[in-house]
């Protein structure tokens, strides 16, 4: 049987950070979405998609959505889950809040929607999500196509920035990046728990 969820907010914070050095980070040499070359990989999924990690993660990342937003959107796939998992925790907190799903293409057939799930009122307030943020091009475009169909995006909230511009990107943008962890803290954990 598994150990309940940590119950204090530090003490999830710690679980959450094991979980992402243990589990989504990686040392060596490779070759990002961005097509950069990097020494450090941070593929989130299998903490989001994992019980445990999805329940931490939506309840640390709804703590983070701004108050007036309606919605958390996301760019499909890594988002899928999250945006599911703060909708779902925000459901059981009495709070009122959908998801989205952005298309990386318009959807080929029907209506050609970009967007997915119950679209609010145009105008209103939408908090995007993301896993990973390097340069931001994912987020940005997630923002781009909620903009376009008129919705309102000032922050976006990430589980890792890996501290490489997409900070930068945002504020160009207009937008907010608020992260969970910095890459340098996973990278750190990491490190710390393969010490003898």
């Amino acid at each position: 049987m598994a150990p309940p969820l940590p119950s204090t907010a530090p003490e999830q914070r710690q679980r959450l950070l094991d979980l992402l050095a243990e589990r989504a980070y990686r040392h060596g040499h490779f070759t990002l979405a961005s097509g950069r070359s990097s020494n450090h990989y941070v593929n989130c999924k299998p903490v989001s998609l994992s019980g445990e990690g999805l329940a931490l993660l939506a309840a640390r990342m709804l703590d983070l959505v701004e108050p007036q937003a309606v919605a958390v959107a996301g760019l499909t796939l890594g988002a899928d889950p999250l945006v599911s998992g703060v909708a779902q925790a925000a459901a059981l907190a009495g709070r009122p809040l959908d998801a989205l799903i952005v298309r990386k293409e318009a959807k080929g057939h029907g209506t050609g929607a970009w967007l997915e799930g119950p679209l609010p009122e145009p105008g209103t307030a939408i908090t995007v999500l993301e896993d990973v943020v390097t340069t931001g091009g994912s987020s940005l475009k997630a923002v781009t196509q909620l903009r376009q169909a008129g919705y309102t995006v000032n922050r976006v909230v990430t589980i890792v920035d890996r501290q490489e511009g997409g900070g930068a990107a945002m504020a160009a943008a207009g937008l907010e990046l608020v992260s969970l962890f910095l890459l340098e803290e996973v990278a750190a954990t990491s490190a710390a728990r393969q010490q003898p």
